[in-house]
């Protein structure tokens, strides 16, 4: 993209700053609303916001990892060290006085107060299996997230307590992860509950930081369950957190007195198949917050009180994507959403009280905006699958009142890529969302293999009505038609498309797949006899069953790192679709491409890292063990010191020898890479 404006960021609710081209000088412009006049600014620099350092203390000094240890830089670049020992302090979190420090050190919790330049241990047990304020592996994973990179501390908004989850991974199954370098090589140790494990022992604390003592919240101990999300009130009052049963059919929002440690349930949420944590709450006040759930069959925003009274904010029969801002002083909450058209992404805003629901942003395609302070106009930048970037500025309803003077080059077109939209029934009655990409000097009258790239695990659609450069993608140039599709269970159809996949992973993608393999069947210009089809990790088992559950449609894959049987995967993403392995043995056993590998017949190439700690390589090991047990050829690859994806020389390695497996499979020509 050549761009001669571009819109850099708002100075004022009624006026923006953007950068614009001149000949090989680029100038900052101030344009003034609603007329548009221009005039160049008068400082000639920009100065875009930046984002904070979350340990930045102000004045220029801020916080920093150096060595492991932690060091409180000055303006004028002089430093002090702060900790000073072999243990590396982890996760460190600015209190919001930012007179504090928190951060986690050889498995305990500790602060660290940089105008006393003390160092204060709050825990003391900390162990090989019990972690204060580090969260055990499946949390991580599958729970916290892997952005917390196992942070399980929140400090109160006073920055007198922290909250923190407390665990001890004891009775948690162990599992070796081989490294094989050296002479005798190395074994890496984890604590890793597969599917009907147990798993480890979880408990909320609060801590004084100033006086260290511990208050324990309340909780039923002898009860199965997780235990996440805290959030304080503003007045740090009051802490909420949730609780999801084991079977993940009941999520309850708890409400605990920090001083007593005593709670009361405020929020109950029941599912007949399963209720997902409540990952973001914002607060309207000191008694009311915001929140996302999918209980009315789509992900919708409500609002609640700590007694419980709830209010339905959007009943709308569509998604709502996210939060973007909430506006207390004008009562307004801004949100993305898909609107009527589940591939889009659009601006909206709604009261705080529910009423004056209203779209901002109109025009079909995937929307990035950015209010005025004021939220007097919105800065709006936009694509579809095969429309550029348009740039523009809306007025407060919406209306398009400057449209930035920009060069956008249709690089897809003019390297001779057709982009589509797809539109796929299935036998009973869903459409399901898609696009694939036609090479470059695609003709009808020839036949064309076609790759499918997959993930399709549950709520994670792939479909996205954006742009996207494919003018150098590999398929591309290489006369093959690459297709992506979304399945029922992809979140574009809601909870009720979810809900199919319930106690069934394995059919329902396959089902799908095998629905616009028909349809491509019907088309004269493609090669039935070339069905192929990638992924990985959920996409590696997808690809893996296609090969064995759909073997009559599909003839070739590219699986990476798989999970092959849902036994050897985690239990708490596992069992919240398939339930625990005694309840639903049948869905197991259906949904493993080890007991389905006898239907195998076509050409798979299985890839693992021998590292990976996510999805074991013990996934791909059993897999190859039934297939050389039943006589069938295959190809496989193993990256040894790798994990679950890695770069470097081992990701060029595998890019040429995942295109060379198509090149050796399919009868491709080769295009040049060039733009005409």
């Amino acid at each position: 993209m050549l761009a001669q404006e571009r819109f850099e960021g708002w100075l004022d609710d009624d006026h923006f700053l953007m950068s614009q081209v001149e000949g090989t000088r680029e100038l900052f412009v101030r344009v003034s609303l609603p007329g548009g006049q221009r005039s160049v600014w008068k400082d000639a620099r920009m100065e875009k916001p930046y984002f904070s350092h979350p340990l930045h203390l102000g004045n220029g000094s801020m916080i920093q990892y150096q060595k492991q240890d932690l060091y409180l830089v000055m303006p004028d670049g002089s430093e002090q060290q702060l900790t000073q020992d072999s243990s590396e302090e982890k996760n460190a979190r600015l209190a919001f006085d930012k007179k504090t420090i928190a951060y986690t050190k050889d498995h305990d919790l500790y602060v660290y107060d940089i105008k006393k330049n003390i160092e204060r241990r709050l825990t003391y047990d900390g162990s090989e299996t019990v972690y204060n304020g580090w969260a055990s592996w499946v949390y991580y994973e599958e729970i916290l997230g892997r952005s917390s990179n196992h942070a399980a501390f929140w400090w109160s908004p006073d920055s007198r307590k922290l909250a923190f989850l407390r665990f001890d991974d004891a009775a948690v199954p162990e599992f070796r992860l081989l490294r094989s370098s050296g002479q005798h090589g190395d074994m890496e140790l984890m604590y890793y509950p597969k599917a009907g494990d147990t798993n480890p022992n979880v408990q909320f604390i609060i801590v004084d930081v100033e006086t260290g003592s511990l208050t324990r919240i309340e909780e039923d101990s002898l009860k199965d369950q997780y235990s996440a999300f805290p959030f304080w009130t503003p007045d740090s009052k009051h802490l909420l957190f949730q609780e999801l049963n084991r079977s993940q059919d009941t999520l309850h929002i708890v409400c605990a007195d920090p001083n007593t440690g005593t709670r009361k349930i405020i929020y109950k949420e029941t599912q007949n198949t399963w209720v997902d944590f409540i990952e973001e709450i914002t607060f309207l006040n000191q008694n009311s917050f915001v929140f996302r759930s999918n209980r009315s069959g789509w992900y919708n925003l409500y609002s609640m009180d700590l007694e419980g009274a709830l209010t339905h904010l959007t009943p709308v029969p569509w998604g709502v994507l996210e939060i973007s801002e909430i506006d207390l002083g004008h009562q307004q909450i801004y949100f993305y959403a898909t609107g009527p058209i589940a591939t889009d992404r659009h601006f909206f805003s709604v009261g705080i009280n529910g009423q004056n629901l209203r779209q901002i942003t109109s025009e079909p395609g995937w929307h990035q905006v950015k209010p005025s302070p004021n939220k007097s106009y919105f800065h709006d930048l936009y694509s579809t699958l095969n429309k550029v970037e348009t740039s523009q500025i809306l007025d407060g309803k919406g209306k398009p009142i400057f449209i930035f003077d920009a060069v956008e080059e249709d690089i897809n077109k003019l390297a001779g890529v057709t982009v589509e939209s797809l539109s796929i029934k299935t036998e009973d009655g869903f459409t399901l969302p898609g696009f694939w990409v036609l090479p470059k000097g695609f003709d009808p009258r020839h036949k064309y293999p076609v790759v499918f790239t997959v993930y399709g695990g549950p709520d994670a659609g792939r479909v996205l009505n954006f742009y996207q450069n494919f003018s150098a993608d590999f398929y591309a140039n290489h006369d093959i038609i690459s297709i992506t599709m979304d399945n029922r269970g992809s979140g574009k159809f809601g909870k009720k498309g979810m809900d199919y996949m319930h106690r069934s992973l394995g059919k329902w993608e396959i089902d799908d797949l095998i629905s616009a393999v028909k349809w491509l069947r019907t088309l004269p210009f493609i090669d039935s006899t070339q069905i192929g089809i990638t992924g990985s990790s959920y996409g590696g088992y997808v690809t893996c069953m296609a090969l064995t559950n759909g073997a009559d449609f599909f003839t070739h894959g590219v699986s990476l790192y798989p999970v092959t049987d849902w036994r050897l995967y985690d239990n708490v993403y596992t069992e919240r679709y398939m339930d625990l392995p005694k309840e639903n043995p049948e869905g197991y056993q259906m949904g493993s491409a080890i007991e389905q590998a006898y239907k195998l017949k076509g050409k798979l190439l299985i890839i693992h890292g021998m590292m990976d700690d996510n999805v074991h390589m013990q996934n791909t090991m059993q897999l190859v063990s039934r297939l050389q047990d039943l006589g069938k050829d295959f190809e496989m690859m193993m990256y040894p010191g790798e994990r679950h994806g890695w770069g470097g020389a081992k990701r060029s390695h595998l890019s040429r020898l995942t295109q060379n497996f198509w090149k050796k499979h399919f009868r491709v020509i080769e295009h040049a890479n060039l733009r005409p």
